[in-house]
């Protein structure tokens, strides 16, 4: 392995150390995210970024105590893993991924937490959960796609949950996407879906997530990007105006 540090990426540098999935300062999803970041910092988010000797980025984790996580999970003095990611397939099998597991594990050691815990999925925009089994996580949940992984120092410490998101779609009659600044993504991507929409002349109603309150209690596993028809959940991620404009063709039976 070659010689590798880890950035604590704080508001007072992330202008120069950048978002890591997002380094582009000019792009405005990264005045996006760089708000939601710094709102975020002072209720105990952090991102750490780790970079090889020649200051390439390899790969990032961002983290936050459970109380504060914007997924749907009840885990009472845990730390909860939002995102990790080492970015080429060249630097994976290097012990990168057990590296910034194991900065968050010293955090929630340091903070007196009862353990972390994290949500894995073979689908999209989540991590496997291999990565997390290899360093001492076990499912301890599961609904739909996705499964609760948690490592805790106390056995008899209750184990985290996931809260039920199914219940809160039933609400969303007609075209609803719901977002937030968590992933400098979305901005673009509810741009593409209302461009969309209105080739379609259907009304896309589109709130933004504001608290993580509300994104615990969404319409979806991965909490921050929900897009519904009719009470039904179509898609629980980022998504291009491609594959909204096939989503619609079904929903519709129409084309352009």
């Amino acid at each position: 392995m070659s010689s590798v540090k880890i950035i604590d990426v704080t508001p007072e540098n992330v202008q120069k150390e950048t978002l890591f999935c997002i380094k582009d300062v000019k792009n405005p999803g990264f005045h996006s995210k760089k708000r939601w970041f710094e709102k975020q910092h002072k209720e105990g988010l952090r991102m750490k970024i780790l970079k090889d000797d020649t200051k390439k980025m390899i790969g990032f984790i961002e983290y936050v105590p459970a109380s504060q996580a914007w997924r749907p999970v009840d885990a009472s003095n845990f730390m909860f893993i939002h995102c990790m990611y080492v970015y080429s397939k060249k630097d994976r099998n290097k012990g990168y991924g057990s590296q910034l597991i194991s900065t968050c594990e010293k955090d929630a050691r340091a903070q007196k937490m009862s353990g972390i815990c994290v949500m894995s999925s073979k689908g999209v925009w989540i991590v496997d959960r291999r990565i997390f089994e290899q360093n001492g996580f076990r499912e301890i949940d599961k609904r739909d796609r996705f499964e609760l992984l948690s490592k805790k120092w106390n056995p008899s410490i209750p184990d985290p949950k996931l809260i039920d998101w199914t219940a809160k779609q039933k609400k969303y009659k007609g075209w609803h996407l719901l977002y937030s600044d968590q992933c400098p993504w979305h901005e673009k991507s509810v741009t593409a879906l209302l461009n969309t929409a209105e080739d379609f002349d259907i009304e896309l109603k589109v709130k933004k997530i504001k608290n993580a309150q509300e994104a615990k209690n969404g319409p979806s596993g991965y909490g921050v990007f929900n897009l519904l028809h009719n009470g039904k959940l179509l898609e629980d991620h980022y998504l291009s105006a491609t594959r909204f404009r096939n989503i619609l063709k079904k929903e519709l039976g129409n084309t352009i």
